[in-house]
């Protein structure tokens, strides 16, 4: 079975590896971009498009919410699950990201079992 690939996207480097590492344990390869335009570039320059992408809700360039409306927009990109990981608490949002395309909502600071819960609820559980 092939290594399932996750895009880390998150503007703190420090956020980025420890997600990474995270992911690593619960056997993904991992990619990463520190804003939405560099993922979509990323997304766009590789032909393996990754099973998962966490994505942050405040970034530079282009935030976690307009990646997400990006990549629902095209089509191959619909089997990839989203699953947003922010410190941003209200409601609201987490609705807005939900409706715009998010598979699930992770609130910062989390447990790598709070990671793993997210995952397998998204169908994507590895150990």
């Amino acid at each position: 079975m092939a290594t399932p690939h996750a895009l880390v996207i998150d503007d703190s480097r420090a956020m980025r590896l420890i997600l990474g590492d995270l992911l690593h344990q619960l056997g993904y390869q991992t990619f990463e971009a520190g804003d939405g335009q560099q993922a979509i570039t990323l997304l766009e320059g590789d032909a393996n498009i990754p099973e998962l992408a966490l994505v942050d809700w405040n970034m530079p360039v282009m935030n976690g919410l307009e990646f997400i409306r990006t990549v629902r927009q095209k089509h191959c990109y619909t089997d990839m699950k989203l699953l947003v990981v922010t410190s941003e608490a209200e409601v609201g949002q987490m609705v807005e990201a939900l409706s715009a395309g998010a598979d699930e909502y992770l609130m910062k600071p989390f447990s790598s079992e709070a990671l793993a819960c997210k995952l397998e609820m998204m169908g994507l559980h590895r150990a």
